[in-house]
């Protein structure tokens, strides 16, 4: 009974990490929004976010890793440097950019892109297979549509409110006024910019699988991309936010819980956790999982600040589960284990209870037997 738990579980833990990533990135998505409200910068908070993430990560590399790390090389470096360039900078800063314009919800709905722009580049460069002829091939395109398909119901759809939680009538009408004051020509902008950093982001997630096939330390690699997406930050929020210095001043409210959680959680333990996956996985299990984040988005809307659920975010939310569904039995194929391995083992033990073996090896015992008396006189 316990192993048979324990191999359950083993199962099932890729799966209850990458919830748990998806989770931790929708409570970044509200508290970021929150402080990008009080006037912090994009630039700015990217910076201290991974400023936190090296802090944290950077000690448990320095000793766990280093048994299982490798040498570092000019390639792995500059591989490096370009992954500290394509989510820590590009990626985040367009994302909360983005956010700025726009709402929280309505970024965390368009990153659902992803599982898609992720899915046709590792078919483009090999890390994923597909066969249109395939069922299960068949089920992870369908699936990744579905996903997307159910985020843009989730948030093109209203519907009438459904009352999941007690939310008070001022806060919703507080939350109808914030929609509403998001114009047409700011939404298109923000699309714009999200787009940018999920295509960004993407690449970061192909590069990483690619990376982690050489320099396969987990905690090692993320160290690296935070540090070095710390310096390229400053660099780039020196530039952008020159001659105003009172952006990087933090006191003790939401600005400096964005920083510590998004650091700790969406950089740290969030670049861990994908790689680790991602070696077993593969990129698009990881990505297949982020339309998750906007469900939680929703849910956390409601509680967090009573914002008001409605028909169409449920009938989204069951669109993007079923979706899910789909994609994990597609993918399931790639982790069966191969009946070659089985057969391998069988087909001695069927050699030796054969009469004919038996003849055969007394023949080689025969033939080796000379061998031997001449090889040790």
């Amino acid at each position: 009974m316990k192993s048979q738990i324990r191999s359950l579980f083993t199962r099932m833990k890729p799966f209850i990490a990458v919830t748990f990533l998806q989770v931790g990135l929708a409570g970044m998505d509200i508290l970021a929004k929150a402080a990008l409200n009080r006037g912090m910068s994009n630039y700015v908070l990217a910076v201290y976010r991974n400023a936190v993430a090296t802090l944290v990560i950077a000690p448990f590399a320095v000793f766990l890793d280093k048994k299982v790390r490798p040498k570092m090389t000019r390639s792995i470096f500059i591989k490096i440097m370009v992954l500290s360039l394509l989510e820590p900078v590009i990626d985040q800063n367009f994302y909360f950019l983005g956010m700025k314009y726009t709402t929280a919800t309505f970024a965390a709905a368009i990153t659902n892109i992803l599982p898609a722009i992720t899915f046709v580049m590792a078919w483009i460069v090999r890390l994923e297979k597909v066969k249109i002829t395939s069922p299960h091939s068949q089920a992870k395109i369908a699936g990744t549509i579905a996903t997307v398909a159910g985020a843009m119901v989730m948030t093109l759809m209203k519907g009438p409110p459904v009352n999941l939680f007690s939310t008070t009538r001022n806060a919703y009408h507080v939350h109808k006024q914030a929609i509403g004051g998001v114009n047409v020509h700011n939404s298109i902008k923000g699309a714009i910019m999200i787009t940018i950093g999920c295509f960004s982001w993407s690449c970061f997630m192909i590069l990483q699988a690619i990376t982690l096939k050489t320099y396969p330390a987990e905690l090692s690699l993320t160290a690296w991309i935070c540090l070095l997406g710390t310096i390229e930050g400053t660099i780039a929020a020196l530039i952008m936010e020159r001659g105003n210095p009172s952006v990087w001043a933090l006191n003790w409210d939401t600005k400096l819980v964005a920083a510590v959680y998004s650091g700790v959680i969406c950089s740290g333990l969030a670049y861990y956790i994908q790689g680790v996956i991602m070696q077993d996985r593969g990129p698009v299990f990881v990505t297949a999982f982020s339309p998750l984040c906007m469900v939680a988005v929703a849910v956390m809307s409601v509680i967090i600040l009573a914002e008001q659920m409605f028909l169409g975010r449920v009938i989204g939310a069951i669109i993007i589960v079923a979706g899910l569904y789909i994609v994990v039995w597609g993918k399931s194929k790639d982790y069966n284990s191969p009946s070659p391995t089985v057969d391998d083992k069988i087909i001695p033990t069927k050699q030796t209870t054969e009469p004919g073996n038996h003849e055969k090896e007394n023949c080689d015992q025969q033939v080796a037997q000379p061998i031997h008396q001449i090889e040790i006189p």
